[in-house]
């Protein structure tokens, strides 16, 4: 699994027929920073995931790839790579919370 932001969506009105309905939202993989393991940063690719959860734009989320792609509910029989499994709540690494990040008051 990895954790990605969704940044937009993609539309594709011409594809197999069994991908008809579904939501594909296009993902920016999110890293723990080396630098700073008290953020996240965005990765250098794109994925285009399809969406089985109903996640929107900015959210962070999980997704997976490859064959445990198709393990996720209703996409055995489909020609998926990359599919949402969850919504993230929260992040911690080395016992801080680096999601969602901490807004100070004014």
């Amino acid at each position: 699994m990895f954790l990605a932001r969704v940044i937009g969506s993609v539309v594709a009105t011409k594809k197999d027929a069994a991908m008809i309905g579904r939501k594909l939202l296009l993902l920016r993989p999110m890293v723990v920073d080396e630098a700073t393991p008290s953020q996240l940063r965005a990765g250098v690719n794109t994925v285009v995931a399809v969406d089985a959860l109903g996640a929107g734009i900015d959210e962070l989320v999980l997704f997976c790839q490859g064959s445990s792609a198709r393990q996720a509910a209703g996409m055995k029989s489909l020609p998926v790579d990359a599919v949402v499994i969850g919504i993230v709540d929260s992040v911690d690494v080395l016992d801080h919370k680096i999601y969602p990040p901490v807004t100070s008051s004014p």
